[in-house]
């Protein structure tokens, strides 16, 4: 298998088991690994910009409960303590829910 054979690099997800290794030359095992390196870097920078964005949607969440709680707003809502109750009644893991992280 010459470098130009091997198997785009979208094929090899995670499901995916990777090629034969034995039938791949050793360009064809550099030429693979450096695809993946370049894959991984990129996933890995989209991750610090979505932890940056996070960090910065929280630190406003934070802020705005601040100035509610300084204009003498409870921090906890009925809601909240709802679902608390609900959780600890629960002997099961709570949902992840992308509103409250």
């Amino acid at each position: 298998m010459n470098p130009s054979t091997v198997p785009p690099i979208e094929r090899l997800s995670v499901d995916q088991p990777l090629p034969d290794l034995a039938s791949l030359s050793d360009q064809e095992l550099k030429d693979l690994i450096r695809e993946l390196v370049r894959e991984e870097s990129e996933v890995s920078y989209r991750r610090r910009i979505l932890h940056g964005k996070i960090d910065i949607l929280r630190a406003e969440l934070v802020a705005r409960l601040q100035r509610s709680v300084g204009a003498g707003e409870s921090p906890i809502s009925e809601v909240d303590v709802q679902r608390l109750t609900e959780v600890l009644a629960s002997k099961t893991a709570p949902p992840v829910d992308e509103e409250a992280s």
